[in-house]
């Protein structure tokens, strides 16, 4: 189906769950589309909204930040087809997150030296509704433990931030499960920093550059304080007209924006 206009996002859009957000393919790596955050598998017969997918499966119950066994999410039927056929870069800003204390204090989280947009591990699925015959693009991000500044909030679980400059080697449409897998990291904290916003932000119309800024201090001193973009509606493809250092896909300058999601 198509997608809303990229010239159709409002600035600082705030993506829930259902909103469409920016992502680049495997399939297309030099183009960046709109996409439905929740993914609904190829192969289910309703819609679903999976928001998530635990790099460890089923495994590492207690999020454990330590844990060294297997990333089992290849086993799980949803993600088989995707995590070798479908990967994405979800691109954000910033990601936000409640605290699991009783407060639920809502954070918003971001890379420090002012490192934005940056991008997430994801993965995509084309679902086409059996009624209607309607094509659905929709995807998901790929969680692992939280870091030491994630459990400050306390959270116990993030998305997969990939390397600056070597974030296009997630799409490589060769590589083994190993390599893929290896990927899925987490992040190191000393490169993030986190500041508590407004808790209206859980409205769903909350997307209002009044909703990210703060209301306390940043979990981490830092000599400045991290200012949300002034976004115009092109600001994802002018900001990413830069070169990556990765010569082994395309240089952030060679992507273009586009309208469309693309049926794959």
């Amino acid at each position: 189906m198509d997608a809303p206009s990229i010239n159709s996002l409002k600035p600082l859009q705030i993506a829930s769950p259902g909103n469409e957000a920016l992502i680049i393919t495997q399939d297309n790596p030099k183009e960046i589309i709109l996409s439905t955050y929740g993914m609904t598998p190829e192969w289910s017969k309703t819609p679903m909204q999976i928001i998530t997918a635990r790099a460890e499966g089923d495994k590492n119950p207690d999020n454990n930040p330590a844990f060294t066994g297997s990333k089992a999410i290849f086993l799980k039927p949803e993600f088989q087809k995707p995590l070798f056929f479908r990967r994405c870069l979800v691109v954000a800003d910033a990601f936000i997150e409640w605290s699991i204390a009783a407060s639920h204090q809502p954070y918003l989280i971001y890379l420090r030296n002012h490192e934005r947009p940056f991008t997430m591990a994801g993965l995509y699925e084309i679902w086409v509704n059996p009624v209607t015959l309607e094509r659905h693009h929709s995807f998901t991000i790929i969680t692992v433990p939280g870091n030491s500044l994630m459990h400050k909030l306390p959270y116990t679980r993030m998305p997969v931030i990939l390397e600056k400059g070597r974030e296009f080697r997630w799409l490589k449409p060769d590589l083994s499960l190993r390599g893929i897998l290896g990927q899925l990291q987490i992040f190191p904290s000393e490169l993030m920093n986190a500041y508590p916003i407004d808790t209206n932000i859980k409205k769903h119309d909350a997307n209002d550059k009044q909703f990210i800024e703060p209301i306390g201090d940043n979990l981490m001193v830092e000599d400045k304080l991290w200012i949300p973009p002034k976004t115009s509606r092109n600001s994802y493809h002018n900001s990413l007209n830069r070169h990556s250092p990765d010569n082994t896909k395309p240089s952030w300058g060679e992507i273009s924006v586009q309208n469309r999601v693309l049926d794959s």
